[in-house]
Parts: C-alpha cells; sequence; structure tokens
C-alpha cells in the first residue's frame, strides 16, 4: 500500500478523530451555556485524573494490540466508533478468514475497513431500533424466561469466536490459555478489573510462545 494512502487516512483520522473529540465535549458545552451552571474545575480535574488512571492505560494497550490487525483507515474508525473488544474486532477477524486476505495486506486494509464501517453502520440501526421497540418489548425481554440468558451473551459470543480460531491453531493457544486459567485462580480480581492488562499479557506470551515454536519448526 502506497504511502500517499496512509499518508491520506491519517490526515482524515486526525481531523475525525478531533472532531469526535469535540462532539463529545458539545453535550455539557451546551448546558454550561444554556442553565448557567459551570463545572468545578478542582473536582472536574479530579475526576479527569482519576478516570484517566483507570481507562487510559486499556486505552493505549487497545491501540497497540489492535492497530496491527486493523490497519490505517479501520483504526481510526474503530476508535471513533468505539466498541472494539465486543463488535469491531470480531468482525474484522471474521471478514479477514471469509476473504482469505492476510494482516498486513493493502487487501485486508479494504476487508477490515469495510468491516468496521458496514458493523458501525448495524450498531448505529440495531440501537435505533432498540430504542423505538424498547418500550414495548421491555415485558418480553424482562420476563423469567429470557432475562438470564442476558447474563452469558459475551460469553457465548466470545465461546463461539474464540473456538473458530483456536481450533486451526491448537499448539499456539495452549500456553496464553494456561496463562490466563492459572491467572484468573490467583489473582481474579485483577483480571476482572484489568481487563485490558490481561489481554496485552496473554498477547505477549502467545507471540513469545509462537516465536519458539517457529524457531524449532512446530508451526
Amino acid at each position: 500500500m502506497n504511502d500517499n494512502y496512509r499518508t491520506l487516512m491519517h490526515r482524515y483520522g486526525r481531523l475525525f478523530t478531533i472532531m469526535g473529540i469535540i462532539v463529545m465535549f458539545l453535550a455539557p458545552v451546551m448546558i454550561w451555556l444554556i442553565t448557567g451552571v459551570s463545572p468545578n474545575l478542582s473536582q472536574m480535574f479530579t475526576g479527569v485524573v482519576a478516570l484517566s488512571v483507570i481507562f487510559l492505560p486499556g486505552g493505549l494497550i487497545e491501540m497497540m494490540t489492535y492497530s496491527p490487525l486493523l490497519g490505517t483507515s479501520a483504526t481510526y474508525l474503530a476508535f471513533i466508533t468505539g466498541n472494539l473488544v465486543n463488535l469491531k474486532v470480531p468482525c474484522v477477524m471474521n471478514a479477514t478468514e471469509l476473504c482469505g486476505t492476510k494482516i498486513g495486506t493493502p487487501e485486508n486494509e479494504v476487508v477490515s475497513t469495510m468491516a468496521v464501517a458496514f458493523s458501525s453502520i448495524t450498531t448505529v440501526i440495531i440501537l435505533s431500533l432498540g430504542v423505538v421497540m424498547l418500550i414495548p418489548l421491555a415485558p418480553i425481554l424482562q420476563s423469567e424466561v429470557l432475562a438470564p440468558a442476558f447474563n452469558w451473551v459475551i460469553s457465548a459470543l466470545f465461546g463461539a469466536l474464540g473456538y473458530k480460531y483456536f481450533k486451526g491453531n491448537m499448539k499456539l493457544i495452549i500456553a496464553p490459555l494456561v496463562f490466563v486459567v492459572i491467572l484468573g485462580f490467583i489473582a481474579p480480581t485483577f483480571i476482572i478489573k484489568n481487563m485490558m492488562i490481561t489481554i496485552l499479557l496473554a498477547a505477549i506470551v502467545t507471540i513469545v510462545i509462537s516465536k519458539v515454536l517457529f524457531n524449532k519448526k512446530l508451526i
């Protein structure tokens, strides 16, 4: 993929990222201007620092972990629209496998960008329908039969997606799987509160083990 394309994508990506940040600040700024109630700067600063300590490391880890997989344009689009772990990355992985493209190639750049774009559009449509139909469907969704199922939606989704990729790389998943299971027994609270760090650690273990297996010509 030529440098002109990447330069253009970085330019547009930075532009729309700035626009996205501005849009996020529009609501509180408009409330401030209309009501005249200004924020308490000291409390706001304390809140920003506290949230940054919690979420900034996870955001940086997501950027380092998923950017090589997504490609240039899809990375900007995915981080602007959000929901990477639950939606964007699984969609990209599935599209990559269906199209038979390899990560890092120009073809995969196109596939990943389209996957992120269409998943974003689909999300907006589904959410819009959900808002409109939420009240009529509320009694059904909150029924005793369906309500417990919603606690296991994410686990079922990632279980199905995980098996799809694990079955073709059985040698590579043993080490990170054992690592995460042991970490879960030793420090379950750490995994729950630091999911992004756990993903990064598992990715590092996978890279190291894959390098060792490759050098020994086992994969």
